[in-house]
């Protein structure tokens, strides 16, 4: 038996999810309101994500708002949420879509992949939900629905081919943006990672996992390579006026335009006894007993912190700048860097 779409817009009908981004049944979707949530949805959870969508929307209500704002502001508003080159290339897309396309985004695949960070998924996704263009939107939650239909014995990333051939098949022409979100909602709420609600799945007569009762092995995914190790310092230098010195990183390349307290190049054999020698300014800097541990995508790190109290007198080196301690959380800090706040004003010191 081949799965019916139809089954599943039915059960979507009955049972979608209450999204902050997702239009009410009949009501046009706002293609600014889905291509904000679905660049926001890369990589992170619906939980997550919902804090950070509601208070952009409330800043910035259209594209031509959120082009208009300072780059900093942007990224302050972002920090916390992760995978900041999504940040840049989100206020990217708005200043393009502003000045270029009158405010108003393309409506087809092409149009839309031609724009600052939107790729195959999210063009995909734009056209589909907000344009109710056909398109073959594959996120992690359709992969595990259709590997699992279809016992796709290939191992992820390898079989992402194949997936998305099976899903191109299964989207119908009639409602495709609904069908893609039913594909999403059922993969969150149905047919999740581990012991998948099968009893209550629309597809469940057409599912050969589940027939088999091996739901579970699906996706096959590839082993994960181990992450490599760096380490390095930073440093907490703190003025007896309450200011603490921090500093912008460049624009490109890891959190590129976040803020952060100066330190040391993150590397693999780092000596830490060297880290006196990339010391911002003089001072006495006391080494603080909890380190930081942070995992990024490619990499884990490992940061020691220092910290040493100064005169007020004291003037930022070229490129820092002091800013009020109590106002360090309306700075653009990433995760790691709100952990070395934490650690350097919590931690203990050697």
């Amino acid at each position: 038996m081949a799965p019916d779409p139809q089954k599943l817009l039915d059960w979507y009908d009955r049972h979608r999810r209450v999204l902050p981004w997702r239009a009410p049944a009949g009501v046009t979707p706002d293609p600014y309101a889905v291509w904000l949530s679905e660049v926001m949805l890369q990589q992170t959870t619906v939980p997550a994500v919902k804090p950070y969508y509601e208070g952009f929307l409330a800043r910035w209500p259209r594209v031509e708002d959120l082009a208009e704002a300072p780059t900093e502001e942007v990224m302050r508003a972002w920090a916390g949420l992760g995978y900041y080159s999504r940040a840049r290339n989100l206020h990217a897309c708005a200043k393009v879509v502003a000045s270029q396309h009158g405010g108003r985004f393309p409506s087809d695949e092409a149009g839309l992949r031609a724009l600052p960070g939107i790729g195959p998924y999210t063009a995909a996704a734009i056209a589909s939900i907000a344009f109710g263009q056909r398109a073959v939107v594959v996120d992690g939650n359709v992969e595990r629905v259709i590997t699992r239909l279809h016992v796709i014995d290939t191992p992820l990333p390898a079989a992402k081919p194949l997936i998305r051939e099976a899903a191109d098949a299964l989207t119908p022409q009639l409602r495709p943006g609904d069908f893609a979100q039913a594909m999403m909602d059922l993969g969150a709420t149905i047919c999740s990672p581990r012991r998948p609600a099968c009893a209550l799945c629309p597809f469940r007569g057409a599912c050969k996992a589940a027939r088999a009762g091996d739901q579970e092995r699906y996706p096959l995914k590839a082993p994960k390579t181990e992450r490599p190790a760096r380490a390095g310092a930073a440093f907490y230098a703190r003025r007896a006026d309450g200011m603490v010195l921090v500093r912008t990183r460049p624009p490109k390349g890891l959190l590129g335009g976040m803020t952060e307290f100066p330190g040391t190049e993150w590397k693999t054999g780092f000596r830490l006894g060297s880290a006196d020698d990339h010391a911002p300014l003089p001072g006495d800097w006391k080494r603080v007993r909890d380190k930081v541990e942070h995992v990024f995508t490619h990499f884990a790190l490992t940061l020691s912190i220092f910290r040493a109290e100064l005169p007020k007198s004291t003037r930022a080196p070229e490129g820092a700048r002091f800013v009020r301690e109590d106002q360090l959380g309306q700075e653009a800090l990433p995760s790691v860097m709100v952990k070395v706040w934490q650690a350097a004003t919590g931690g203990g010191k050697d």
